[in-house]
């Protein structure tokens, strides 16, 4: 068995989740968030992303819509 970290996400982030999932195959939230974060990873490792200023303000004001920045 991996070694596990436990993480914090905002409530309202998990029960949305937790909808997505709902007939998925994902047994659980933490399961979920695993499956896309190695595949972000994945996919970044393979080429090399640069974002023009568009498209980083885009990612601030989802950043800042999901409560993680101010």
């Amino acid at each position: 068995m991996q070694d596990r970290k436990e993480i914090e996400i905002p409530s309202t982030l998990a029960k949305k989740i937790e909808e997505r999932i709902k007939d998925a195959s994902f047994k659980s939230v933490s399961e979920y968030i695993t499956y896309v974060l190695q595949e972000i990873i994945e996919n970044s490792e393979d080429e090399e992303e640069t974002f023009s200023e568009e498209e980083e303000e885009k990612i601030k004001e989802r950043l800042r819509a999901l409560g993680y920045l101010d």
